[in-house]
Parts: C-alpha cells; sequence; structure tokens
C-alpha cells in the first residue's frame, strides 16, 4: 500500500522477534485450562447474554474455555455459531445481524459483544449497525486503527483467499475507526506479535477506554488479566 495516497500513519507490523514470541500462547491456554481461569474474586454477573466472536482461522471451540468462564460468573455466554473465521462475506455478515438479534430477543435486554482480534473487527460494526441491541462492546488485540497493513496477518488472508493478492480498503478501514455509539473497552498487549499494539486502541471519547495487558496475541482468550478486565467491564451498569 502506498503512504503517499492516503492518511494512514507509518506504523510496522510486530518484529520477528514477537512473531516468534508468539508461540507461548500454547502454555498459556494450557495454564488456564488445567489451572482453571481463577474465578472466585471476580465479580458476579447479572446474567445478560454475552456473545463471543473468534479470531482469524479460529471457531467457537477455542473460545469456549473463555465463555466457560463467563457462565461460571452468572452470564449467559455464546459463542458466535458460525464455523471457522475466515473473513467477512456478506452471508456471514447477515447471519451476525440475525444471531444478535435472536439473542436480544432471546433474552429481552442488550447483548455484550466480545470480539478477538478480526472477531473485534465484526463486533464494532455489528454496534455500529444494531446499537440498540448492544450493551456494551470489548475487543481483545482488534486491529481497527493505524494502519490496516500493520499486522503479520497478510499470509493468512492469502491462504484463506486462495493466494489471491489481498487489497487493503482504506476508505472502508478509515469509517471503521470511529467507535460504534456504545460503550467500548479495548483490550491490547504491547507484546503481540500478530497486530501492532497501536492499532488495537480506540480513540478516545467519554464511552471508549484501552486497557493493557501481559501475554501474547494468540493468548488472549486464555489470558486470566483479559479475564479480570472482562469480568469487571461486564459487571458495570448499562450505558457506563
Amino acid at each position: 500500500m502506498s503512504q503517499a495516497n492516503t492518511d494512514l500513519p507509518r506504523i510496522d507490523a510486530p518484529s520477528r522477534r514477537l512473531l516468534v514470541m508468539e508461540a507461548r500462547a500454547l502454555f498459556e491456554a494450557a495454564d488456564f485450562v488445567l489451572r482453571g481461569p481463577k474465578t472466585r474474586k471476580l465479580p458476579r454477573g447479572d446474567g445478560h447474554p454475552v456473545m463471543i466472536v473468534p479470531g482469524f482461522g479460529t471457531n467457537d471451540r477455542v473460545t469456549a474455555p473463555l465463555r466457560a468462564a463467563l457462565e461460571k460468573l452468572g452470564y449467559a455466554a455464546h459463542g458466535w455459531d458460525c464455523g471457522t473465521n475466515l473473513g467477512m462475506r456478506t452471508k456471514l455478515k447477515n447471519a451476525l445481524a440475525l444471531r444478535l438479534e435472536q439473542l436480544h430477543e432471546r433474552y429481552e435486554t442488550p447483548v455484550s459483544l466480545i470480539g478477538w482480534s478480526l472477531g473485534g473487527v465484526f463486533v464494532r460494526e455489528m454496534a455500529r449497525h444494531q446499537s440498540a441491541l448492544v450493551r456494551r462492546v470489548i475487543t481483545l488485540g482488534s486491529p481497527f486503527n493505524g494502519n490496516p497493513d500493520a499486522n503479520n496477518m497478510v499470509t493468512l488472508f492469502k491462504i484463506a483467499n486462495r493466494g489471491k493478492p489481498v487489497k487493503t480498503d482504506v476508505e472502508g478501514f478509515l469509517k471503521r475507526k470511529k467507535p460504534p455509539p456504545v460503550p467500548c473497552t479495548a483490550i491490547y498487549t504491547r507484546t503481540d506479535g500478530i497486530v501492532a499494539w497501536p492499532c488495537s486502541l480506540e480513540e478516545k471519547t467519554p464511552f471508549t477506554e484501552n486497557v493493557e495487558v501481559h501475554g501474547s496475541h494468540l493468548g488472549m482468550v486464555f489470558n486470566r488479566e483479559v479475564l479480570r478486565v472482562i469480568a469487571e467491564r461486564l459487571a458495570l451498569p448499562p450505558g457506563t
């Protein structure tokens, strides 16, 4: 992408060292699953529905431990029920809109949305277009700000799209930078080896915040710091 033709800042993708360090996610996941999420000191939930959208190349099986922890805290936690995340398609966009409507109708209350990596980009757009159905948005290392090329995902996108060149939609990216009209918490780590961490930060508004944790990008759904932040935000009254 030519920087000269856009208003995007110059941000480099995470270094090779940080990318290699993503291997620690295996140990983070094993520790989270085997030793448990440790929810005893976390605030209890009010039973409202929460939907978790997985990151690129993953599915509901990967987010199952996090959903189990939220269920233990007292929330009605759900997956996205759309298989493996291989990027946005028109059919998927419609399915997500319907999924959100169904959860809202079932529980008769707004739904909190949690999106990991690319899933966070999706939930922000869901909240933008269906804000009346959404209580709050929490993103985990999601690439919605800064520069859309400042990540190490290009190769995976090419594989998912059968080797076709991946064209950066700069205009669409710039539109998505603005936060949706609901409370938004962006969780990020400076040692993210997949997405350059400045690209995971929300712009400052009265309804946005950025919270730093320690750990890897691939291990964010198995991170106890992340779980603590999620639990504290989900326990807040609507609109705060």
